[in-house]
């Protein structure tokens, strides 16, 4: 396990799921010999009883608060901003997130960008290192299992300098193996270095349905063997750096045209389809040690007819999960504020139910208040058993040890300074991308664009809201990295919904230009970034279309000559995009998904592994 005097990501080798670390004594004297517990998490090995040792000596209160990862405000565990200040008391009850832990002893705090906690690398570290002091501090201190979501692409929580990598469904155009692992790898290291142990990734969803909002790209792909292997190569790199990985969303959300971010989606596949198609990532996660799975707010019918949410459960969670996948690891809720899980119960019994399915960690609550009281009232009132606490209460701690929070905790500047946004990892993202980028359409080998004589480009389409992996509007990123290759470009942004106003503007700005890059995002047929590609199209000038995010945008647009998908419009993707444009590189990727003609859905325009070369 790393030094903990200079934040090192060493590559020690892991120990099994079972084979908790010895050293975990150190930190309380709780572990004194001959304490037990009852918990039927596993048999009960050495470390084991250490674990449970430190269980029998927990109260109530303290059981229920390492049941909650949640959200707080601030860049500092101890001295925030006076907003997040405001934010924290509004929203929990209590200023800061040393106050959250003294309070409610949650077991685990997750970072949003949103909520201003990754700021910069040493600020996440200072951050990090001021949970785990407040929490340590406290009776029978314990480490806080810190977690984010960084899926990359179009989701992740902590933006540059840390390396950010193509998604999901670009690694699956790459179709890499070695790529997935070293993403997870280096991924694992950089937020290890930050004091991030946990992350919420990979998304092991197949993606079979084009109308996905939620899922899409962040998904590998619509083959289940595919997304299978790309799953199991990412978890392996993660467990060698020594992260948590979590395999998302439990039993598989990517056959849906809801998002249950908002309302209940119900996915009617019948339990052969589910076995084919949803289960085999899930397996495959399983069986390469995935640390955590999270749920899905979903309803299966024929998984279970009650028509409960997957979360709450108990025919999914344990009876498949647990019982029939054989997985006794950690099991974590998705956020508990989203409306696919609120629609059929109130707040209060949510978090009980969840328990009751086989959930072990829940995952930022609307209210923490209600949510802690509603499971401590469940056990008094004998709903629930403290064993039944205990049992996820172990899975947790086992967790725990196995990352090595009992015996290193902390991180520092200078593990941090070694280890995020290295040169060597930015240009492993680079060499990634390069190899992701599909080329879909090139009719009369409009591309590579020549260079010669400094040709004028002008760079318009969609500037969608950024993640975390961009410095700018997408138009203004492909500019500068079409200037830096040997063009003059010019970026214009138009929107994911010009106006007629704005589409003119564009169209005469094509005049001057030599050639016209638009980015397209999300193209439906009554979208007006449809008007905008044809109008372009009309002037005669040469136009690349690059798809900032689903692949599915060129069936809307079958006049283009030259069409691109670049996955996301992050930037190390669209730097990619631009050097397979001005032919620096060659394309590489292959679609990991089906693209049906917008007249005919039954019809497949490109199928899967449909990619061109130069």
């Amino acid at each position: 396990m790393p030094d903990s005097s200079t934040g090192s990501t060493g590559s020690t080798a892991r120990p099994s799921r079972r084979a908790v670390i010895a050293a975990t004594a150190g930190v309380t004297t709780a572990l004194a010999a001959g304490a037990t517990v009852h918990a039927a998490a596993g048999p009960a090995t050495p470390d084991d009883r250490r674990l449970r040792a430190l269980i029998s000596r927990m109260t109530l209160e303290e059981k229920v608060g390492q049941l909650f990862v949640m959200r707080v405000y601030g860049h500092s565990a101890t001295d925030p901003d006076q907003a997040d200040i405001d934010a924290n008391l509004k929203e929990i009850g209590v200023r800061t997130a040393a106050e959250l832990l003294a309070r409610y002893r949650v077991g685990g705090i997750i970072y949003f960008a949103w909520a201003h906690n990754t700021r910069a690398p040493h600020q996440i570290a200072d951050l990090s290192n001021g949970i785990q002091k407040a929490s340590l501090g406290l009776p029978r201190g314990l480490p806080v299992l810190i977690s984010t979501d960084q899926e990359h692409g179009i989701v992740a929580r902590v933006g540059e300098p840390a390396t950010l990598f193509p998604g999901a469904m670009a690694i699956g155009a790459g179709g890499s193996l070695s790529d997935a692992r070293s993403l997870g790898r280096i991924a694992g290291r950089e937020l290890r270095a930050l004091g991030i142990r946990q992350n919420y990734s990979p998304v092991a969803d197949v993606n079979v349905n084009p109308a996905n909002p939620v899922i899409g790209v962040r998904s590998f792909g619509s083959d289940p063997e595919a997304v299978a292997s790309l799953v199991a190569a990412e978890v392996r790199g993660y467990e060698s750096s020594h992260v948590a990985s979590t395999a998302k969303h439990f039993p598989g959300h990517g056959d849906t045209v809801d998002d249950s971010h908002a309302k209940l989606p119900y996915i009617h596949h019948t339990r052969e389809q589910w076995e084919r198609l949803d289960a085999p990532p899930f397996r495959a996660a399983i069986a390469a040690g995935i640390d955590s799975i999270m749920t899905a707010h979903i309803v299966v019918p024929a998984l279970d007819g009650s028509e409960d949410p997957a979360t709450l459960s108990r025919p999914i969670l344990t009876g498949i999960l647990r019982e029939e996948l054989g997985y006794d690891g950690v099991v974590v809720t998705d956020s508990l504020g989203m409306e696919g899980v609120r629609t059929k119960y109130g707040d209060d019994r949510v978090p009980v139910l969840a328990l009751k399915a086989g959930v072990d960690q829940l995952l930022n609550p609307p209210s923490l208040d209600v949510a802690w009281n509603a499971v401590l009232r469940a056990v008094r009132d004998g709903e629930l058993t403290e064993d039944r606490l205990d049992e996820s209460i172990l899975r947790v701690l086992r967790l725990k040890a196995r990352l090595g929070l009992f015996t290193d905790p902390y991180v520092s500047h200078a593990g941090v300074d070694r280890t995020v946004g290295t040169r060597a990892h930015l240009a492993g993202a680079d060499r990634i991308a390069e190899r992701t980028t599909t080329l879909l359409v090139n009719e009369g080998g409009l591309l590579p664009l020549s260079r010669r004589s400094r040709p004028r480009l002008l760079v318009v389409g969609a500037d969608p809201a950024s993640p975390s992996g961009t410095t700018g509007p997408p138009t203004g990123v492909l500019a500068a990295a079409l200037t830096e290759l040997g063009f003059t470009a010019t970026a214009l942004s138009t929107g994911t919904a010009p106006s007629p106003a704005t589409v003119a503007k564009a169209v005469a700005a094509a005049q001057e230009a030599d050639a016209v890059v638009v980015g397209t995002y999300n193209v439906s047929a009554s979208s007006s970034q449809k008007t905008l590609v044809e109008q372009l199209l009309a002037t005669g000038k040469p136009v690349v279309a690059v798809a900032v995010r689903n692949p599915y945008d060129v069936a809307h647009l079958p006049g283009v000559r030259a069409y691109l998908a670049s996955y996301s419009w992050t930037d190390v993707e669209l730097r990619a995009a631009a050097r397979v444009i001005a032919g620096r590189v060659n394309p590489r990727g292959t679609l990991p998904v089906p693209v049906q003609r917008a007249d005919d859905p039954t019809t497949v325009l490109y199928p899967v592994g449909h990619g061109l070369r130069y």
